[in-house]
């Protein structure tokens, strides 16, 4: 089931705020549409936000009036700039859109001169979107199964938000560990948190797992520390957004609290994320930016409010978690543990090294 998608020169996507009661597929013909896409949460999760992210890019080539390769240069770095701007804390976003534009600008350079460089332009645009799109469930299946050797057989799992298919382009992060799990007949079970305040975790990753048939049952989130301490909980698993380079992952708004009662009870907490997830830029979680989101989704329910009227409401996004409760980030080039900072850089060349690699196979 692939989220986002090319289709007909167009941006196709699943509606993900119509889940679990309708599924309907989106379709975005300009990069404001795309843009909108992201900031309304059409798409959300940091890999399916990139691969969305990648496809603007390659829209944005595609309906350019441009006709000579300067021209179209400076339309992908108004659509960068666009698309960038639609959630500031997912760094997959500008890490998307910044691989797209540097590759239109080593093409131009490369030959600047070339007969037909818009088209040729546009064409390779849409091709390493593609192979972005590709490669994210190509990595996917790797951090889930890097990821499923430290979940015992018969664990049960807590799991926060959502991180499956519908967070990527197909499989997932935490929760493709967790399918990695049950493909290898491991008999787990998966405590979801309903995540307010979007419920995430209620709407989406329920559907998921009941889908795929995985042992599941859905619980309020304040229901996670009972349960931690009482001993029915092996693992946490989760998302990220971002994570800095000394190991702080901003993550959806919860996080911090389930890794903190976490470490109070001796419980293993893993992070899972693609390298392109890693800030290195950002030395700390303290200077990854956090969203802050309108009051409705804290007030209403569907279209029920649930509040007074008028009522005063602070909605951060995401929360940081310092690397000290995480036990280890699980990538696709292996499981990340501390010294944090050294672990990530050597994960993240890794990774970056493999999409070159791969790059010039295509070519």
């Amino acid at each position: 089931m692939r989220t986002v998608y090319w289709q007909d020169g167009k941006v196709k996507m699943i509606d993900q705020r119509l889940l679990p009661g309708e599924e309907v597929i989106a379709e975005f013909a300009t990069v404001a549409e795309v843009a909108r896409s992201i900031s309304e949460m059409y798409v959300r999760g940091a890999p399916a936000i990139g691969a969305t992210a990648a496809y603007g890019m390659a829209l944005a080539a595609n309906v350019s009036d441009a006709t000579d390769s300067g021209d179209l240069l400076n339309d992908l770095r108004r659509a960068k700039d666009t698309l960038d701007a639609a959630r500031p804390t997912a760094v997959n976003l500008s890490w998307a859109t910044r691989r797209l534009l540097s590759l239109a600008e080593e093409i131009a350079a490369s030959k600047p001169s070339m007969e037909g460089s818009v088209a040729d332009l546009r064409s390779a645009l849409l091709a390493e979107a593609e192979a972005l799109a590709d490669e994210d469930i190509q990595i996917n299946r790797r951090m889930g199964y890097n990821g499923a050797a430290v979940v015992p057989d018969g664990a049960n799992l807590l799991h926060h938000c959502n991180t499956g298919s519908l967070a990527t382009v197909d499989f997932g992060t935490a929760l493709g560990v967790i399918y990695a799990c049950h493909e290898q007949g491991k008999q787990i079970h998966v405590w979801v948190d309903e995540t307010r305040p979007r419920l995430q975790g209620a709407r989406l990753t329920a559907w998921e797992l009941m889908r795929a048939e995985v042992p599941m049952h859905l619980i309020a989130d304040n229901a996670a520390g009972h349960l931690m301490r009482t001993g029915q909980v092996d693992v946490v698993v989760f998302g990220a957004d971002r994570v800095a380079a000394n190991g702080d992952v901003a993550n959806k708004i919860g996080t911090y609290k389930i890794a903190v009662v976490a470490r109070e009870n001796g419980i293993p907490v893993y992070c899972v994320a693609p390298t392109s997830t890693v800030d290195l830029d950002l030395p700390d979680g303290d200077h990854i930016p956090i969203e802050e989101r309108g009051d409705e989704e804290v007030v209403e329910i569907g279209a029920r409010s649930i509040a007074p009227a008028n009522v005063p409401v602070y909605n951060p996004a995401f929360d940081i978690t310092p690397n000290r409760y995480v036990t280890g980030i699980v990538t696709e080039e292996g499981i990340c543990y501390p010294p944090f900072k050294q672990s990530l850089r050597t994960a993240v060349e890794k990774g970056r090294a493999a999409i070159e690699a791969e790059r010039a196979e295509r070519e």
